[in-house]
């Protein structure tokens, strides 16, 4: 892994995620979580702040070394033990059917093979537990898809993450049902980086 990867992005994303413009769409991801919850793509601990009581306790997924020592003061800070599990979310060491609810925000578009990572989320979650999640992706418009796709490239050089993740197509294909999706254009940011889809999937 490049300096730039290993030291240099994960400070960027502590950055450009903490912002609190992002703040209104954590607490939505955050809100209903309870029980054993799986975190995928832990970061620096950016969603530590937003966990509701009902949350006994977080297995973490990060490949990160650099983002987990960032999370340290947030992590001091919390209330709620966190474990970091494992470096992979391809390939999860969870038992299965071991985790109440599970959370990502800003990490599927990250993951070499998301529809594997949301099918081994699937596989961890009790029958009936939900994922929520916030995350960036395709656009609904096709001009905005079309410059989404130009810019791939870049943002995957810069953050190391896809622009074009069909996060609804990704949820049903592992055999979610999703119960509430909300999908729309972050005010203020371009569109093509903008594409939000917030909400809640159930595991069958």
């Amino acid at each position: 892994m490049s300096v730039y990867a290993n030291r240099i992005r994960p400070r960027l994303i502590d950055v450009t995620c903490g912002a609190t413009q992002a703040h209104p769409h954590r607490e939505r991801a955050c809100a209903g979580l309870r029980g054993r919850v799986l975190e995928i793509g832990f970061g620096s601990g950016l969603n530590v702040s937003f966990y509701p009581a009902a949350v006994a306790e977080v297995v973490a997924i990060e490949p990160s070394d650099a983002a987990w020592r960032l999370a340290g003061g947030r992590l001091a800070a919390s209330a709620v033990p966190v474990e970091r599990a494992g470096t992979d979310g391809q390939s999860l060491p969870v038992p299965e059917a071991s985790c109440d609810t599970a959370l990502t925000t800003w990490t599927l578009c990250a993951i070499p093979d998301p529809a594997a990572a949301v099918r081994e989320i699937r596989r961890v979650l009790k029958p009936g537990g939900t994922l929520h999640f916030a995350e960036h992706g395709l656009a609904p418009d096709a001009a905005v898809r079309r410059w989404q796709r130009r810019l791939n490239p870049l943002q995957r050089a810069v953050f190391g993450c896809r622009l074009t993740n069909p996060v609804a197509d990704l949820l049903t294909g592992a055999g979610f049902d999703i119960r509430e999706l909300d999908e729309f254009y972050e005010a203020g940011s371009p569109r093509p980086f903008g594409a939000q889809a917030v909400g809640v999937a159930v595991a069958p």
